[in-house]
């Protein structure tokens, strides 16, 4: 079977058109790409001000529910002395 030469012409076109070629590639995946990184920035901002709002509230509640060091320092050392009088108090009852 002969092929006619608009036979040819048809099946030329045909193979062009299914070519995907690198200018198309581009136009395809610079969007992608750009996409993506949107997205992820997106996200990156989200959880940056999520870690913000975390932050903000750790600040209120932490003198609240944690001691000072300088507040624990006083109070250890009121109870060390009291244990000392204590201890004081027991060696001269052990002496007599």
């Amino acid at each position: 079977m002969l092929k006619t030469t608009n036979d040819l012409i048809l099946q030329e076109v045909f193979r062009r058109e299914a070519m995907v070629t690198i200018g198309q590639l581009y136009n395809y995946a610079i969007p992608v790409v750009f996409g993506f990184i949107g997205w992820f920035m997106r996200e990156m901002w989200t959880a940056m001000q999520v870690l913000k709002a975390d932050l903000s509230k750790l600040r209120e509640d932490l003198p609240h529910e944690y001691v000072q060091k300088d507040d624990y320092k006083s109070d250890i050392g009121r109870v060390q002395d009291t244990l000392d009088k204590i201890y004081d108090k027991l060696q001269t009852k052990a002496d007599k």
